[in-house]
């Protein structure tokens, strides 16, 4: 009884917030201009709340580094795997290798975790999210623009909140400012915590809202979604094997499981060249973020069943 309540408390409230989200586009209760006044707080305001305590808790040594170092040359390993494998079966989508690595860990990832592991600190997904964070904004969005318009991509890093959040946290928690703050840290944490509360949510019912599985051209994109998978498995392969036969043990086991389990980068389709390429990359973004769901929900039982 324990593992099945575990199990709902975990599960529920992604399938409510998500049903929420679809219940609010099929009523008309919300338009797409409020969805997408909802995601600007998430992406400008509360995430990076999120984000900027996730980092600044997080204890930083010479040998936690290597962790984002290591979740960086996965995220190119598995960027190869994307381009090895389209050009094996001969594809013609200049995007499809992107389908491969990187993910959205922003809009999913750290509403998931805390699900999953409301025990465990955030700092524990965020340190291998520094590493693919660093990934997407440079290496990656540089190949997926197609090396161009490389100053326009640093404009957007500077502009961007999320890794002002990042940058901030990291220098609090790898320089020891945020242990010398004291008692006010209980306010750096109050204020944080306030702010970032209706993350979570906030993220989920703008993917639901989002998220029409019988639209989705499942044949189309099957292509798109074993790509991924095969990808996803040989990183978290080699991930665990680091982890258990390098690293001793320093990854969390459960933060690259959920973040091999969170589709690519939403921003793909923007890059796209061809109206078809696009509206097919974001089908297949549509996909597997409702596989996303389901491994979500696969983790979760087993997360519970594992429960003593």
């Amino acid at each position: 009884m324990d593992n099945l309540f575990s199990m709902l408390q975990t599960a529920l409230p992604v399938f409510l917030a998500l049903g929420l989200g679809m219940l609010c586009r099929s009523t008309n209760f919300l338009s797409r201009d409020g969805i997408d006044a909802l995601k600007k707080v998430v992406i400008n305001i509360t995430l990076p709340a999120v984000l900027l305590s996730a980092f600044a808790t997080t204890e930083y040594s010479a040998s936690t580094a290597v962790l984002p170092v290591s979740m960086f040359l996965v995220c190119c390993l598995g960027l190869a795997v994307g381009f090895a494998l389209v050009k094996l079966f001969r594809s013609k989508s200049r995007l499809a290798p992107f389908i491969a690595s990187g993910f959205e860990a922003g809009m999913l990832g750290y509403a998931l975790f805390s699900l999953l592991f409301p025990q465990e600190s955030l700092s524990r997904f965020a340190i291998l999210d520094l590493g693919q964070t660093l990934f997407v904004f440079t290496l990656y969005k540089i190949l997926l623009c197609g090396q161009k318009n490389i100053k326009a991509i640093l404009r957007d890093m500077v502009k961007t909140p999320i890794l002002w959040a990042v940058a901030v946290g990291v220098l609090l928690g790898a320089t020891g400012l945020y242990s010398r703050l004291g008692q006010a840290q209980a306010v750096f944490t109050g204020i944080t915590d306030f702010v970032s509360a209706p993350t979570a949510m906030m993220i989920l019912l703008t993917v639901g809202y989002d998220l029409v599985p019988r639209d989705i051209p499942w044949k189309k994109v099957a292509g798109l979604i074993a790509l991924r998978i095969a990808a996803m498995a040989v990183c978290l392969g080699v991930l665990l094997a680091l982890n258990r036969w390098v690293l001793d043990g320093m990854i969390f086991t459960g933060a690259a499981v959920l973040m091999c389990i969170l589709p690519p980068p939403y921003v793909i389709p923007v890059f796209a060249d061809e109206p078809s390429e696009r509206v097919q990359i974001s089908s297949g973004l549509s996909a597997l973020t409702f596989l996303t769901v389901i491994g979500f929900a696969v983790y979760a039982i087993i997360q519970g069943l594992q429960i003593p």
